[in-house]
């Protein structure tokens, strides 16, 4: 057995344990997770929720917490990836474990595991989900790392299963259509459970697992609605309604859906964690979630998303078209190789007016000159862009400052394409961005 006496070293003995970064299934977790504390086992004893989609799972998992923290609740959240600190992958009423603690949770698994071979994400949630076991909580939010059935957070088994939009994404394990990624996500469902999908239209796959089952399933439009005007929006379904809410504090038009789903399962388990109206206005005004159309105050205006897919870049053009005119945008961007790069170039290539491609630190990430390549094949020549609007970086942070030098004070710079560019560029102090200039007072 080996021992570590850093976060840092242990996270290093992950990553050289299995021949392969994803390998799907429960079998070998289920034994490890059975040998914890001398056969004692992983059991929580406080509700689960369980969150998995495509896209807005980081959005409902920070909602969810922040309005039940409000209710008074002690919570437990497990997300993944994250942006700069490993840490920020275990959260006890909002604050980060801190590494001595996760250290002994990582020595428990690795006396559990014997000869048993784990991969990196299997090893370090099984921790991470042992950490939370063992904290006395009222309520774990646990966040899918990919698919549902087969993923290693599918060891627990929810009281809440929470399924978020669905499109294609990682296909090459979970299907190349929208119906087979969905019967993926529904293998969070749980019989007799309540089973809260917020994608408007769900493929229909998960319809059908959950009739299979004998889930409770709730589906926008059927069993909750909303409505609203530009000032405020409401939430009705089952038996409860809530009028007169504000917007949720985290940007974007698709928002209101993840809030639509997080309200949908806070009052399906109403009889086990019930809310004042209260705790629901407070969460949805004072949650906060870095990457996630991240507006930093300043001139040039600066966005950081973390959008790494078409379906998700699709919302973050929606929600830059949504936001008042700039001269030019300037895009850094960086991308895993195993992305659908050319379609992400293509969706934001009508609001881009000039590319800062950068290489990202991570052997899956394609390089600034392939990213460079699917540019040239997919955008160039097209409308206003020439090729000198593009350019390569070593790092997100060093295209970064290539843009704000280029940059005027009125125009608009975006960070997006993978959580490696926004976390990067998060890595550090920002910039410093001038204030912005209030019309009427002296420069």
């Amino acid at each position: 057995m080996h021992t570590y006496d850093t976060l840092e070293q242990w996270l290093a003995h992950c990553e050289n344990l299995h021949p392969t970064t994803i390998d799907m299934g429960l079998e070998r977790l289920r034994s490890v997770a059975a040998r914890l504390h001398d056969g004692a086992g992983l059991r929580f004893d406080c509700p689960v929720f369980t969150v998995a989609g495509t896209n807005g799972k980081g959005s409902t998992c920070a909602m969810l917490e922040c309005m039940l923290r409000h209710g008074g609740y002690r919570t437990g959240l497990f997300t993944s990836p994250h942006l700069v600190h490993f840490t920020e992958r275990c959260k006890i009423d909002h604050q980060p474990l801190d590494e001595a603690t996760l250290c002994r949770h990582f020595e428990a698994v690795e006396k559990a595991r014997g000869d048993t071979s784990l991969t990196y994400f299997e090893f370090t949630m099984l921790a991470i989900l042992d950490a939370l076991a063992q904290a006395r909580l009222d309520v774990v939010i646990l966040e899918v790392g990919m698919g549902g059935r087969l993923d290693a957070v599918n060891l627990v088994d929810t009281d809440c299963a929470i399924i978020t939009s669905i499109d294609v994404d990682h296909a090459e394990f979970l299907g190349d259509n929208r119906e087979d990624i969905g019967r993926e996500k529904a293998g969070i469902m749980r019989a007799g459970k309540p089973a809260i999908v917020s994608d408007p239209v769900p493929p229909h796959s998960i319809i059908e697992h959950a009739e299979a089952i004998g889930a409770d399933l709730w589906l926008v439009g059927r069993d909750f609605t909303t409505g609203g005007d530009q000032q405020q929006w409401n939430w009705q379904g089952r038996g409860r309604r809530y009028p007169a809410l504000a917007y949720p504090a985290l940007r974007g038009a698709n928002q209101m859906l993840n809030a639509a789903g997080v309200l949908a399962a806070l009052t399906a388990l109403r009889d086990r964690l019930p809310l004042p109206a209260q705790a629901i206005r407070l969460g949805l005004a004072q949650v906060e979630l870095p990457g996630r159309f991240q507006i930093v105050p300043g001139q040039p205006a600066l966005v950081l998303d973390v959008a790494h897919n078409p379906h998700s870049v699709a919302a973050l053009v929606a929600n830059l078209d949504a936001m008042p005119y700039y001269p030019v945008t300037h895009m850094v961007f960086g991308a895993m190789a195993d992305k659908e790069i050319g379609d992400m170039l293509q969706r934001l290539h009508p609001v881009v007016d000039k590319w800062y491609f950068c290489d990202l630190p991570t052997p899956r990430a394609a390089s600034s000159d392939q990213l460079m390549q699917h540019w040239q094949q997919h955008c160039a020549g097209q409308s206003r862009i020439v090729p000198s609007d593009a350019s390569q970086h070593a790092s997100p942070r060093a295209a970064l400052q290539a843009a704000i030098a280029a940059a005027d004070p009125a125009d608009r710079i975006v960070v997006s394409g993978s959580f490696f560019t926004v976390g990067d560029v998060l890595s550090e102090p920002l910039p410093k961005l001038s204030a912005p200039h209030m019309p009427g007072l002296p420069d």
